[in-house]
Order: C-alpha cells, then sequence, then structure tokens
C-alpha cells in the first residue's frame, strides 16, 4: 500500500493533522467488552495501514469507549494491559500510535466512579477536542475512522466535516459519513490518496 515518494504531510504554524482510529471492529477484532490481553487479535491490514498513514506524516490517535469499565468488566488497570499488548501487536509489524485516548463512562454503569454523562463519550467530541489541545492538531486537516456511526458523529462534532469514514461493506442509508470503506487498508488509501491530489 505505501509507494516510495508517496507526498508526506507537512505541519501548518506547527500543528499537526492526525488520524483518529477507533479501535475495537477498525484496528483490533472487537469481542465484545474485550477484558483479556491475550484476546487482542489486529485485523489484517491493519498495521500496514497505521504504517503508512503515519509514513505520510499523520499522528495516529486512538479514541475508544470503554464503558466495560462502567459496568464493572474490567478496570482501568486491565485496559491498560489490553492496550499495551495492541501496541505490542503493531510494533511487531512496524506500526506506532501516537496516542491513546479513551471514556470510561456510561451514565447507567454499575461502577459508581464512572456511571456519568461526559463530553468524552462518542458521539461527543471531548476525546478528539483533549487529543487536538494536548497533541497540538489541527483538526481541519484531519480525519477519523472507525466501525460506527458514533465514530462518525464525534468526527463531525469537532469539525472534522467530511473527513469522516466508516468501515463498513455498503453505505447505510441514513449515514452522513464522509466515505465508506470496508477496512482499515481501504480507509488509509482514501486518506492517502487525498495527499497524491494536492
Amino acid at each position: 500500500m505505501c509507494e516510495p515518494g508517496k507526498t508526506r504531510l507537512e505541519s501548518i504554524q506547527g500543528k499537526r493533522a492526525a488520524v483518529f482510529l477507533d479501535r475495537d471492529g477498525t484496528i483490533i477484532a472487537d469481542d465484545n467488552y474485550l477484558s483479556e490481553p491475550a484476546q487482542v487479535r489486529l485485523l489484517p491490514g491493519a498495521a500496514e495501514a497505521i504504517r503508512c498513514l503515519r509514513a505520510a506524516g499523520y499522528l495516529i490517535i486512538v479514541v475508544s469507549n470503554q464503558s466495560g469499565i462502567a459496568r464493572g468488566l474490567f478496570t482501568e488497570e486491565r485496559l491498560a494491559e489490553i492496550n499495551r499488548r495492541m501496541e505490542a501487536l503493531l510494533a511487531a509489524e512496524g506500526a506506532h500510535l501516537d496516542a491513546i485516548y479513551y471514556c470510561p463512562h456510561l451514565p447507567e454503569g454499575t461502577v459508581a466512579k464512572y456511571a456519568r454523562e461526559c463530553d468524552c463519550r462518542k458521539p461527543a467530541p471531548g476525546l478528539l477536542l483533549r487529543a487536538a489541545r494536548e497533541h497540538n492538531i489541527d483538526l481541519s486537516r484531519s480525519w477519523i475512522i472507525g466501525d460506527a456511526e458514533r465514530d462518525v458523529e464525534a468526527g463531525r462534532r469537532a469539525g472534522l466535516t467530511s473527513r469522516t469514514i466508516l468501515l463498513a461493506e455498503r453505505r447505510p442509508p441514513q449515514t452522513v459519513a464522509g466515505a465508506i470503506a470496508p477496512s482499515l487498508t481501504a480507509a488509509a488509501e482514501i486518506v492517502l490518496q487525498e495527499l497524491q491530489d494536492c
């Protein structure tokens, strides 16, 4: 997928562009409240897609709802172990993430500490906005890729407008996603094609 000599994204006034990625169903298999590091499985082509996007100059930031914490299915410490396992599997294929942000909240959760409304649970844009502040990201040149409408909506609310890609085999009738792709690999090709067209 990566091609020699592909255009590299330049920073503008010190700001970088990012590709925000959902985790479950986008980078790793969605095993319904994944709670064990040993269960982590990279989706086919995910590492190559991340490697190519980073090589083009994008920051790669994971933004993930993790309501399993609020539901009492696993702890933040266990989530950190799972994420480390994902990062290790990616690194083994030469792919690296720049940051991981997650929302542990759910208003109807059973763990009181996390059972509340928040501005970080997608489709709210809080995770993206926080990442933009902390990593000096230009949201107008950034993208979000995910397998759920909430990912698309979080991107829209953060100002990514049409730079939203929904992972799906066909376009759902009600989606407002800027593009549809069957895999992270195909989504990365859409992002990289824009650089080539500039």
